[in-house]
């Protein structure tokens, strides 16, 4: 890489953590319209899950990918601890799966997945004025 460049700029390697972080902001302002609609337990986790997402793709997703913390693989040799980069890639796993999973259990909430079929009440339209 040539550090005066300005191809460097407009790489997919420094656009690739802006993207992320915009991804992150854009999906928590979506659940945040989202929720206004919503309330109860269906809000909470449409929030939980895009706050906990937000975390993921703006912070620790940006920092994987200007090399500050390591990619854990069990064949790699670390820079540093390997303790430490297992602890981020848990960190990293369980908050991207757990955002997606309220998230997403939020969205179904929402649109009414759950709910039982018989208790909803069936209306008919009748064929005689009133």
């Amino acid at each position: 890489m040539h550090t005066g460049s300005p191809l460097l700029l407009a790489s997919i390697e420094s656009i690739r953590p802006v993207f992320l972080i915009v991804m992150g902001v854009s999906l928590l302002m979506l659940a945040w319209r989202l929720s206004q609609n919503a309330s109860g337990w269906t809000a909470r986790f449409i929030l939980a899950g895009a706050i906990l997402l937000a975390i993921g793709y703006s912070f620790i997703m940006p920092l994987y990918e200007a090399g500050k913390i390591e990619h854990y693989s069990p064949d790699a040799h670390f820079h540093g601890d390997p303790g430490v980069a297992l602890a981020w890639h848990v960190v990293k796993v369980v908050a991207m799966n757990t955002g997606w999973f309220l998230f997403g259990w939020g969205v179904a909430l929402h649109a009414g997945l759950f709910e039982r079929v018989s208790a909803r009440p069936v209306l008919l339209p009748s064929s005689s004025p009133r």
